[in-house]
């Protein structure tokens, strides 16, 4: 109650007349409060003056203690260092009796020990001068053992001298040594039953002295043997390449005769494994002599031969001495190569991985107990191609002559072709090219049994022009358009006739070139990952591969212009029929049956044979090809009434449909949505000119800016003359086109075969405003684009009537060219 005053208390406590009466109580309440309160604090007072004292009297024997303390630290301190003066005093004679005590043990140590030492250095130098070479060995290690304890007195002069004069007993031990191994090999082992047995003990010595020792008495026993060797083979009768099988001769039957000779040596110190490193490195010496001094090119067969006997001669030394094994791979993956994947079983794949994990793990298990071979110093040395390596510069003749086969065997398959696939045969592709591959890939491993290293790369490289040559071949059997004199004059300069044994043939070379385009790719994969890994980067089948792209492309499109040659006569057909003279509006035309016949007799053979890929490439280039002829060949025809318009129409759609049925035609419909689209597009070109054709003489010109914007003035011309106007006439309707379109600049879409047709860039507003006829046009667009269509649908002439009454019968008839316009 902080905040509330007095009076407040006072009115809250009461707050009417009537609890006045209260006042007596209340007082008498608080006074006995102010009683209890006060007694409390009195006590309180004398508490507090009570605990004062006592704290006083707590401080003061508090600082009493701690100087007792204090007192006390500093007398044990004093002590303490009473203490350890008096230790000190008591121990002083003892720790120098202890230090004389430690010099005379060590002093009559060392004196034991140079005992002994001078003691075993005069042993050993009696024991060497009786070339006794076991106990020699034994020794030896004992005396290098005392030395060891010497080499801090190395200053001393008796130390000094007792390490000099075992210097010289050890040279003398070598000198013995090497005396006694000079006999070894010149038939005193035969003669003395004991020497071999001397010279092993001699060996123990050679183990006890330095390792520099050993090695040198191993390469002068290695060059002792080799000596004869270098005498025998450098003459001039042996001295030859077809004598190396010879040399590979006499160094295993060196090895099979001296092999119980030879086991004084002990086997960590590998001399056989020694010994044929030495003689490899003679003989590569040896054979790049008689290489280099050739005067003219080896004969190819004594240069593979010694070659191939030298390679095995490295196999055997690594296996003999586990040198590195050569990877059982290679020839699987040679094997992959050409292999048609796609059409291999569950099973076949399953057995190929198969080998494959199989081969890895012996793989594994032939490195773990090879691992426990080369523990010994020195193993491991890879012998492959320490001999053989010598002959990859001269295996030129050998890649030559590798290029004049498979050239010649080229020449023989490609003449050899019949240019037609077994019967049954499941990827149509010729027998020459798959035979090629064949050839190569016993080429390729006829190499690889040689060498992976810059001759298999020139090997790479003659495959690369062998497949160029085949690529070559198969473009040059590909049929031709016609040249010379007799083509230019009758009108076939440059056109291509395709028979349907052609239009076979030209399907059985695109589907090898696709062959020959994955294989190639494989075959480059396979020697890559055969050939030594500084060219594997350089092997590439990228411009082989791009030669036989280009061999597909033009036969596809020599297959569009073959059915391009084959519609001439349709063509022409076309512009014969006298379509301005046309009384009535029938059937399609016979031009229309021609061109369905063409495609009906080839489009099913095409689509049997050629992949869905490559049959889409050729709809889309067929395609565009045929669209626009057809629509230029309106162009060529003298002139089209409003019935012949209306025929033509008709066959116009006939021809769309039938383009539409191309690709169920060959079975394949994968990608015929993108194929129909394109037709529609290309052929409503072509229904557009008609409508124009049909519209009236008064809007001609605003519904060829409709419906064929693109258009020009000189096509707007030609179809006027089409129409059937008088020069005259058509001077006056050209003026107001002209006048009326000066934005169409564009070439019309009446261009040359296959050529694409640019779309004409639509009018701007800018051009709009600057030209009011333009505004007119486009104002008025949407009308003519009406009157248009009504015109397509025959509404606005008697002609048409009559073309609409034949239609409606034509819906009750189950078959006919009719019909097709209504189930499309």
């Amino acid at each position: 109650m902080d905040k509330m005053s007095t009076l407040e208390y006072i009115n809250q406590m009461f707050p009417t007349e009537a609890s006045l009466s209260g006042v007596e109580p209340l007082m008498l309440k608080i006074q006995s409060e102010i009683r209890r309160v006060d007694a409390g604090i009195l006590a309180a007072v004398r508490q507090q003056s009570n605990s004062g004292t006592k704290a006083k009297e707590d401080l003061a024997a508090a600082t009493h203690a701690v100087e007792e303390l204090t007192y006390k630290i500093h007398e044990i301190k004093t002590k303490a260092e009473q203490s350890e003066m008096m230790v000190q005093e008591i121990c002083r004679d003892i720790k120098k009796l202890d230090f004389a005590k430690k010099h005379i043990t060590t002093t009559i140590t060392a004196l034991h020990r140079l005992t002994m030492l001078v003691s075993a250095v005069e042993q050993l130098q009696v024991m060497a001068s009786k070339r006794q070479y076991k106990e020699a060995a034994a020794q030896l290690e004992a005396v290098n053992q005392l030395c060891s304890h010497f080499e801090a007195y190395r200053d001393i002069p008796k130390i000094t001298e007792l390490r000099e004069k075992f210097k010289n007993i050890k040279q003398i031990l070598k000198s013995h040594v090497f005396s006694d191994f000079s006999s070894l090999g010149t038939g005193k082992e035969s003669e003395e039953s004991n020497l071999l047995q001397h010279l092993s003990d001699a060996c123990l010595v050679v183990d006890a002295l330095e390792p520099s020792v050993r090695e040198e008495l191993v390469n002068n026993f290695c060059s002792r043997e080799l000596t004869s060797y270098e005498q025998i083979f450098e003459g001039a009768e042996l001295a030859k390449l077809d004598k190396t099988e010879r040399r590979y001769a006499w160094i295993k039957r060196r090895m099979r005769t001296n092999e119980e000779i030879w086991k004084i040596f002990p086997t960590s110190w590998l001399v056989p494994y020694r010994l044929c490193i030495q003689f490899c490195k003679k003989t590569r010496k040896q054979l790049e002599g008689i290489l280099g001094n050739l005067k003219e090119k080896p004969d190819v067969a004594t240069l593979l031969m010694a070659l191939q006997r030298t390679l095995e001669f490295e196999d055997e030394l690594a296996e003999k001495f586990g040198g590195g094994t050569q990877s059982r791979e290679v020839g699987n993956e040679i094997e992959e190569i050409g292999r048609q994947h796609n059409s291999q079983s569950a099973s076949d794949i399953r057995k190929k991985y198969e080998k494959k994990l199989a081969a890895h793990q012996d793989t594994e298990n032939e490195k773990k107990d090879g691992n426990k071979d080369l523990s010994a110093p020195g193993a491991g040395f890879n012998f492959h191609g320490i001999i053989s390596s010598c002959f990859e510069p001269h295996l030129t003749v050998y890649i030559e002559l590798e290029e004049k086969t498979l050239m010649e065997n080229l020449e023989k398959l490609v003449q050899e072709e019949t240019w037609d696939v077994e019967e049954g045969s499941q990827n149509n592709v010729l027998c020459s090219s798959m035979q090629l591959f064949l050839i190569i890939k016993r080429s390729l491993k006829r190499c690889t049994a040689l060498t992976k290293s810059q001759t298999l790369y020139n090997l790479f490289k003659v495959f690369q022009g062998v497949l160029k040559a085949y690529a070559t071949k198969l473009f040059a059997r590909l049929p031709k358009g016609g040249t010379g004199i007799v083509a230019a004059a009758t009108g076939m300069d440059g056109q291509i006739k395709t028979s349907d044994r052609d239009e076979r043939v030209i399907c059985y070379i695109v589907n090898s070139a696709e062959y020959c385009h994955k294989t190639s790719g494989e075959l480059a994969e396979s020697v890559s990952k055969i050939i030594d890994s500084q060219f594997a980067d350089r092997v590439d089948m990228s411009e082989v591969q791009d030669e036989f792209s280009a061999v597909i492309t033009k036969s596809l499109v020599t297959l569009v212009h073959g059915l391009e040659t084959k519609f001439d006569a349709e063509m022409a057909a076309m512009t014969r029929v006298p379509w301005g003279t046309l009384e009535s509006v029938g059937d399609q035309s016979g031009y229309v049956n021609g061109i369905n016949m063409i495609l009906t007799s080839s489009i099913p053979i095409l689509g049997s044979l050629l992949s869905p890929i490559y049959f889409q490439f050729f709809l889309d280039k067929l395609a565009s090809s045929l669209g626009p002829r057809f629509y230029m060949n309106i162009f060529k025809c003298k002139q089209i009434s409003e019935t012949g318009a209306q025929q033509m129409l008709l066959d116009t759609q006939a021809v769309k449909t039938i383009l539409l049925e191309i690709p169920s035609l060959g079975r394949q419909t994968s990608g015929a949505a993108g194929y129909s689209k394109f037709v529609s597009r290309e052929m409503s070109k072509a229904e557009a000119l008609l409508k124009v054709i049909l519209s009236p003489v008064d809007s001609v010109a605003d519904t060829y800016r409709a419906l064929l914007p693109e258009g020009t003035p000189m096509e707007f011309q030609r179809i006027l003359e089409l129409k059937g106007l008088k020069k005259s006439d058509q001077q006056s309707i050209l003026d107001d086109f002209n006048k009326g379109a000066p934005a169409i600049t564009q070439p019309s879409s009446v261009a040359p075969v296959g050529q694409a047709v640019p779309p004409a860039p639509p009018a701007t507003a800018v051009q709009a405003i600057s030209n009011p006829a333009s505004v007119g046009f486009i104002a008025s667009r949407e009308d003519v684009l009406t009157r248009a269509a009504a015109l397509g649908r025959g509404a606005a002439t008697t002609g048409f009537k009559r073309f609409l009454a034949l239609t409606e019968a034509a819906k009750d008839r189950k078959d006919g060219p009719f019909r097709k316009l209504f189930n499309a």
